[in-house]
C-alpha cells in the first residue's frame, strides 16, 4: 500500500472496502428469514452483480447502500453506524495514517471493522494485555498510564468501547475468530499500582486460554533476549474469511504508535511479519507451559494479598 503524508497523493488502499464487504456479506447471511442476494439488489435497485461487488470489496459504496442493506438485515444501530462510517473511508484516497481526535481516535474504527471481519488474529504484546482480553480494572491503569490527561468520563467511554469488542470472542454467528496472543514475561509480572488489577487480570487470562477453545494465550520468556520482535513492537496479524470457498481476501498487518496507527496489506509486508510470527512462535512457552507459568504467577498474586 503507497503511503504519503505530505499532502501528495497516494493510491487506495482496498483495506476498507474489502472489510465492509465481509461484514455485510457476514450480516446477510447471519439474517433472519433468510436474504439472498436477489433480494438485496431488489432493495437497492440495483443487479445482482452489484451487490456482489460489495460483498467482494472490489467496489467503494455510498453510505444509502450500506444504510439500506443494514436496514433490511436487521443489523444493530451502533455496528450500523460503524459500517456508515467505514462507507465513507471506502472512497477516501489517502493512506492510513491517522492522528489522534476524539476520545476514540477516528482511526480505530477501520481496527474495531477489522476485528469484526476477521476469521484469525494475531497479536504480539510486549508490554501489555491485548485490549480483547483485558479485564476493566485492568483497562482503567492501562488507559490512564497511556493517556494521564484523559477526565473519569472518557476513560470510562474508552473501558465501554473495549468491553464491547470483547463480544467478539463469544458471538455465535458468524463464528468467533481464532486468537492467538503471544506475550512477554514482562507483562504478567507487573505491578501496576492498582490493587489486584494483576491477579484479576493472569486469572482471566488462564480462563480464557482454557474455556475458549479458540483463543490461544502464550508466553514469550525474558531469557530469550533479542528476538525478530524486538524492532517492531507491539503489532497484530488480522486474516479473513474467504467467499463461499473461494481465496481469502489479503491479510492486514496493524501497528499502533504515540499518534496514530498503520495499516499494511501490501504482500511483502504480511510476508515479513508472517517471518517475525513465525520466529517468535518458535521462542514462545507452548499453551499448557504457558498456563503453568500463568498459574504459579497467579498463586503469587493472591498469596501477596
Amino acid at each position: 500500500m503507497t503511503e504519503t503524508t505530505d499532502g501528495g497523493s497516494s493510491s487506495m488502499s482496498s483495506i476498507p472496502r474489502r472489510t465492509l464487504g465481509i461484514a455485510l456479506r457476514r450480516a446477510r447471511e447471519a439474517a433472519r428469514p433468510k436474504i439472498t442476494m436477489e433480494m438485496a439488489a431488489r432493495e437497492l435497485e440495483q443487479s445482482v452483480l452489484s451487490v456482489r461487488r460489495i460483498e467482494q470489496g472490489t467496489v467503494s459504496t455510498p453510505k444509502w447502500k450500506v444504510e439500506k442493506l443494514c436496514t433490511l438485515y436487521g443489523v444493530p444501530e451502533r455496528t450500523q453506524h460503524s459500517l456508515v462510517a467505514l462507507a465513507a473511508k471506502t472512497k477516501a484516497s489517502q493512506g492510513w495514517w491517522h492522528s489522534y481526535g476524539d476520545v476514540v481516535p477516528g482511526w480505530f474504527e477501520l481496527f474495531m471493522a477489522l476485528e469484526m471481519t476477521a476469521s484469525r488474529m494475531r497479536h504480539f504484546e510486549p508490554l501489555l494485555v491485548p485490549g480483547l482480553l483485558q479485564v476493566p480494572l485492568y483497562m482503567d491503569y492501562a488507559t490512564r498510564a497511556d493517556r494521564p490527561e484523559l477526565t473519569d468520563e472518557e476513560v470510562s467511554a474508552r473501558i465501554g468501547v473495549k468491553r464491547e469488542r470483547q463480544s467478539v470472542l463469544t458471538r455465535t454467528f458468524p463464528e468467533p475468530p481464532a486468537v492467538e496472543v503471544i506475550l512477554s514475561e514482562a507483562v504478567p509480572l507487573a505491578e501496576p499500582l492498582v490493587d489486584d488489577a494483576m491477579r484479576q487480570q493472569v486469572w482471566h487470562l488462564i480462563k480464557a486460554a482454557t474455556e475458549l477453545e479458540h483463543v490461544k494465550v502464550r508466553v514469550l520468556p525474558l531469557r530469550v533476549g533479542p528476538h525478530r520482535a524486538s524492532v517492531t513492537g507491539t503489532f497484530t496479524l488480522l486474516d479473513f474469511p474467504g467467499d463461499n470457498g473461494s481465496t481469502p481476501p489479503p491479510s492486514t498487518v496493524y501497528a499502533e504508535n504515540l499518534t496514530g496507527a498503520i495499516y499494511l496489506d501490501k504482500q511483502e509486508d504480511i510476508d515479513a511479519y508472517e517471518e517475525v510470527w513465525d520466529a517468535l512462535d518458535a521462542l514462545a512457552l507452548d499453551q499448557s507451559l504457558s498456563i503453568d507459568f500463568l498459574s504459579r504467577r497467579l498463586k503469587e498474586l493472591t498469596d501477596g494479598t
